[in-house]
């Protein structure tokens, strides 16, 4: 369903399907937290039964009580009550909120890769600028602290609830925002289509939810100079730009030194507490079982990167390797038994594939929501940024080489395409990353359907394809289509 283009509308309709539908469980508890006094003993107690019948819930809200991060001392905290004595109310309600917030969207259930890509980058780049913000607030009551971090945390709410809500209409706007040029393109974009903005429906959440009046007034006025949402507002920045596959240089020198004179400390320094914050960030996501993430938090050590002159450096050439081939299909049988996320099944078949089977690159192309395109998902290996936003392939062509193999659901060994046998099927392929010597093709499965494919060449070093490599890359591809079968059911 598509909402009235009216704004209030627009508004009103995706916080009520984002409350009673979708997030229900992370609404509750945020109302509930909020009507424990937190100056009135009792509501220790009240705390800790508030959560105590979710047993996933407050296990990971001791694991994270008792990491490093939170607790100096010697022994285990062992409820959720005692927590709050020891760390603070605060502290403990922040935790809650937290642990309820990534269970809800990690735990979102049939997005599509791309969407759930685009979510778990957003809470990525959130966690790491809660953790920013509260280290910029070092010199502040820890009070401050908090109520800054779970601000920032929540920042984009409004965005990251709408991703998981999954369904064809996120997959249309994802498709949609991936062909605007510009943020000024995509703001439009989503107003178009949602009949509100995403820091609209952030604000209208917030406060449906009582999330507090310190998120509601960064949203609203993100150059207010108070400095909890001036942290908040530098901590959103720099996550944003070093998230980026490419840094504009001119507005990361403008944001440090801006984060810089807010910490009174020069540059430098406070580049060094950025880096440590985000190894805090990592401990922090792990003790919160949110591994998930890891892979996509904004780096600090980008800005020593682009501040320092790049070395030439010659890409690896990747041969045949038996000891990767083995130790990667483990990884992978390991995963049938253990239900995994798509996108870890996905990095660890194509690792296998690009060092174990010795391809120059390799990736997975999926289905677009209308099936008329294959799109990159992930690519490795040499060019694989250029091949991830150039290799699309059109299927309008019902004689093309991926067209019958949906239809035939095999794999393919193309050892030359440019021989009579494979000329007219290749010509769907975009003529710039065409691999004069041969590529390999298969369906990626999932219950017997295709929703993709799988892809490897050895173009930029010219070498050609054996019959065992075609045999091992079918080895990985099979075995892989198990494991994606499976995490979807």
């Amino acid at each position: 369903m598509k909402p009235n283009n009216n704004t209030n509308k627009g508004v009103e309709y995706w916080t009520n399907r984002i409350s009673d539908l979708e997030m229900p469980a992370l609404c509750s508890t945020v109302q509930a937290l909020e009507k424990l006094a937190k100056d009135d003993v009792s509501s220790l107690s009240l705390l800790g039964r508030s959560v105590m019948h979710d047993n996933a819930l407050t296990s990971r809200i001791l694991r994270v009580a008792n990491s490093a991060i939170y607790h100096k001392g010697t022994s285990q905290i062992s409820t959720v009550s005692r927590a709050a004595i020891v760390l603070g109310f605060d502290a403990v309600r922040n935790i809650c909120i937290t642990a309820q917030l990534l269970s809800s969207l990690l735990e979102s259930k049939n997005l599509a890769p791309s969407v759930y890509e685009r979510l778990i980058r957003l809470m990525a780049k959130g966690f790491q600028a809660a953790m920013l913000a509260r280290m910029m607030l070092s010199q502040y009551d820890e009070e401050v602290q908090e109520e800054a971090f779970i601000a920032s945390l929540l920042y984009r709410i409004g965005e990251s609830a709408f991703w998981s809500i999954g369904g064809e209409f996120t997959e249309t706007l994802d498709e949609l925002l991936k062909e605007c040029k510009n943020p000024t393109e995509e703001r439009s974009m989503i107003r178009e289509n949602l009949g509100a903005s995403f820091p609209q429906l952030t604000q209208s959440i917030a406060r449906h939810w009582n999330l507090g009046e310190l998120l509601i007034q960064a949203v609203n006025h993100p150059d207010d100079q108070r400095p909890e949402i001036r942290s908040i507002f530098l901590a959103d920045k720099l996550c944003d730009l070093l998230s980026q596959k490419v840094i504009d240089k001119d507005e990361l020198e403008k944001r440090l030194t801006q984060a810089a004179h807010f910490t009174g400390l020069d540059v430098d320094e406070f580049t060094l507490r950025m880096q440590r914050c985000a190894q805090a960030t990592h401990k922090l996501a792990d003790a919160y079982g949110a591994k998930v993430l890891l892979d996509y938090l904004p780096d600090p050590r980008r800005i020593n990167q682009i501040t320092e002159e790049a070395l030439v450096v010659e890409p690896p050439l990747y041969i045949p390797n038996l000891n990767i081939q083995l130790a990667k299909l483990r990884e992978l049988t390991a995963f049938v038994i253990n239900k995994t996320e798509f996108n870890r099944i996905m990095q660890i078949v194509l690792e296998g594939i690009l060092e174990g089977v010795g391809v120059d690159r390799c990736g997975v192309l999926l289905l677009s929501p209308s099936r008329k395109q294959l799109q990159p998902r992930i690519m490795l290996g040499r060019d694989a940024d250029e091949m991830k936003h150039g290799f699309i392939i059109d299927l309008s062509d019902k004689k093309g080489l991926f067209r019958l193999a949906m239809e035939h659901k095999e794999s393919l060994w193309i050892d030359n395409p440019n021989a009579l046998k494979w000329r007219e099927q290749c010509q769907e392929l975009p003529a710039q990353h065409l691999a004069k010597l041969g590529f390999l093709v298969a369906p990626l499965l999932v219950d017997g359907k295709v929703i993709g494919f799988y892809y490897a060449d050895r173009g930029p070093s010219q070498r050609v394809f054996m019959e065992e490599d075609f045999q091992a890359f079918n080895h990985f591809v099979q075995l892989a289509n198990v494991c994606f079968t499976v995490s979807l059911k």
